[in-house]
């Protein structure tokens, strides 16, 4: 009991140097001259502090965090609130020559080596739910069926969720709960009107799941998400710690507004 060498960074420390380099994308090595420690202590600590970080789930409300899918779609079903997602692409380092997957990270929407987060958010931006992360070829409607969304919209609570038309589909699948843009049902020689009409729509649809943009954006301030150029295993633990965090920068927020 006991056994093993210990910390020579207190836990404040250790905590500190993980939000530190997720935030700055501050390299081990220089955390460890800041800390005055070497840099397998660093590396060690930020290894621990990581998946407690990614545990602890988005935060709604000081006595409400929400760690799963089915823990968001009850969520907005308890709320009457509206959900919005979309998928979000990270670049990483491009796999080892000869490994036999290695093409499946390359993203055929940036023709870039990549790895793909579904982020839900709702109304208001507010960060909800970041999955875990597909190779950058899986397509934004597989990863949704594949994460059990259309299960859970379809046995769930009537919820309205917002996506892109890379989602068109799960509407029909989902009893009308997913909404997309409309179709285009002239796709050549439109009438004037139908233009106009079509257009007026797309806008529409469009002002309404920008918030999920906003979210993502945030995400992406954060240096280890613009470009991850970590090990692909942690990056799971990583998403999710930074959605955390934001979800609770979030709420902190609303909480000063609503007193101030």
């Amino acid at each position: 009991m006991g056994a093993g060498a210990k910390h020579r960074m207190v836990f404040v420390d250790r905590l500190l140097a993980t939000l530190v380099h997720l935030r700055h994308g501050v390299t081990h090595d220089v955390l460890a001259c800041w800390f005055g420690v070497d840099r397998s202590t660093v590396t060690r600590a930020i290894g621990e502090v990581r998946p407690l970080l990614a545990e602890r789930g988005c935060t709604i409300s000081p006595d409400v965090r929400l760690r799963t899918l089915a823990e968001v779609v009850d969520h907005l079903g308890a709320t009457g609130k509206l959900g919005i997602i979309d998928g979000t692409e990270i670049r990483v380092r491009r796999p080892a020559v000869g490994r036999k997957d290695r093409d499946k990270f390359i993203s055929g929407k940036n023709k870039q080596n990549a790895v793909k987060a579904m982020v839900f958010t709702d109304g208001d931006g507010r960060l909800l739910f970041c999955s875990p992360t597909k190779p950058g070829s899986c397509a934004d409607i597989t990863h949704a069926r594949e994460l059990g969304l259309v299960k859970l919209l379809t046995d769930g609570p009537a919820v309205e969720i917002l996506a892109d038309a890379s989602y068109q589909g799960l509407g029909a699948q989902t009893g009308g709960r997913v909404v997309t843009p409309p179709h285009r049902k002239f796709k050549k020689n439109a009438p004037d009107w139908y233009e106009e009409l079509h257009e007026r729509q797309r806008k529409a649809h469009s002002s309404r799941r920008i918030r999920v943009e906003h979210g993502i954006a945030h995400l992406k301030n954060w240096r280890a998400l613009a470009r991850h150029l970590g090990r692909r295993e942690h990056m799971d633990d990583t998403v999710q710690a930074i959605a955390g965090l934001l979800s609770q920068q979030q709420s902190a927020d609303l909480i000063l507004a609503w007193q101030t």
